[in-house]
Formats: structure tokens, C-alpha cells, sequence
């Protein structure tokens, strides 16, 4: 399962970008926001840092608005996916973009049906919301499985996106459901690679080390 980064923050993708496990980025006009910079800037400085996909957002409900704008998103690098919600106008638009040759991310899914009709649409990503339908007393990851065990059993190729990760087992529980990707925000992704007893290992091979170069210098 591939790691991608939730965040617009550059500091973070860099610091996260030089771990040397970082897939891709996805972003959200609310994560942009909180950077105080504007859409296309920020862009294009996350796509000089990231080797892989970044995913970027409309603003339009209209099917119009939606490829208009996915256009001209997609124009500042060809990295850039372009995330659309899935209604009616959105699924529109992904099957217009398709043909074009625009890779999409069809976001804000909640349900197996909506899946299945982003697919249809040639969505080349469907993003399941995990932590939302927690927040509601859903199983976010059994969405996940079901989308991935659909998905395999009829030969699609759009992958999924882990989404609305909120701790590390979500991340665990992801892999597990066969996502082909995790989005993962930036506090998560630290206490990841974080363990007590790997930090309480460090500490006593240090100890440990000190003790044979005392013994080395009393010679």
C-alpha cells in the first residue's frame, strides 16, 4: 500500500518527502487555506517536491465549472489529479475528463454505490471518507473492503484511497482491506514510525556503547 501525505503544508511534505517513503499528496481547499497562499502556488510548489500524484480540488458544483477548472489545475503539472465529489454533475465531469486523458479523484465517497459509479465514470482514484463515517457510527474500513473485494471481483482499475485517516491503526486496518493507497495527515504519519520500545532500544544500545568505550579507553 502506498503512503500519501494529507497536507498543503510544503514543510511537512518536505520533511516527510526526505523519510523516503512519501507515494504522493493529497490536498483540499481547507488544508490550502490554512497555509494562507493561493491554490496555484502552492501547487506547484508541492509538485516540485513530491515524485508522485497530487491531488487538487475543485471549487464548481456544475458540471461545466467542474472541467473548466480541472483543466486548468491539471495544466500545472501533469502530477496533478484533479479531486471531485461524487454527484451527478461530478460523475459527469470524470467521464468527460477521462477522454481527455485527465486523471481524477473522486472524493467524498461514502457509499459501495458511489463507488461503483465513480468507476464507471473513469475515475482513476475513489476516495472512501473512513474517518467521517466513524465520526457517524459507520464502519468506515469495512467500506474500504467492500469497495476493494468489488473492485477485484469485476477487473477495476481505479485504486483506492484510504481517506480520512485519523490514527495509525486506520492506516494498519487500510493495508489489511487491500487500499491500494492511504492519505494520511502529517500527526499521523509521525506517530507512525514512532514506538516506546524502539525509542527505549535506542537508549540502551547507547548506554551500552558508552560502557564499551570506557572499557576501550581504560586499556
Amino acid at each position: 500500500m502506498k503512503l500519501f501525505l494529507d497536507t498543503a503544508n510544503v514543510e511537512h511534505i518536505r520533511e516527510i518527502q526526505s523519510w523516503g517513503i512519501l507515494s504522493g499528496v493529497t490536498t483540499n481547499p481547507t488544508l490550502v487555506s490554512r497555509e494562507g497562499r493561493c491554490m496555484r502556488d502552492c501547487l506547484e510548489e508541492i509538485v516540485s517536491i513530491v515524485d508522485g500524484p497530487v491531488s487538487a480540488e475543485v471549487l464548481s458544483l456544475d458540471t461545466e465549472g467542474m472541467i473548466r477548472e480541472a483543466r486548468e489545475l491539471a495544466s500545472i503539472d501533469p502530477k496533478i489529479n484533479v479531486k471531485i465529489p461524487v454527484t451527478p454533475e461530478g460523475l459527469a465531469a470524470v467521464k468527460a475528463l477521462s477522454s481527455e486523458g485527465i486523471s481524477t479523484n473522486m472524493t467524498l465517497v461514502f457509499s459501495l454505490n458511489q463507488a461503483l459509479m465513480a468507476a464507471a465514470a473513469g475515475a482513476t482514484f475513489v476516495s472512501p471518507f473512513v474517518g467521517r463515517l466513524d465520526d457517524v457510527g459507520s464502519d468506515g474500513m469495512a467500506l474500504v473492503r467492500d469497495i476493494v473485494s468489488v473492485y477485484r471481483n469485476h477487473g477495476v482499475g481505479t485504486q483506492v484511497i484510504a481517506a480520512s485517516i485519523r490514527h495509525p491503526m486506520h492506516v494498519v486496518q487500510a493495508a489489511m482491506a487491500g487500499a491500494d493507497i492511504a492519505t494520511i495527515p502529517y500527526e499521523v504519519m509521525v506517530q507512525m514510525v514512532r514506538h516506546p520500545l524502539t525509542e527505549a532500544g535506542i537508549e540502551r544500545f547507547l548506554r551500552d556503547y558508552e560502557k564499551v568505550r570506557a572499557m576501550e579507553a581504560g586499556k
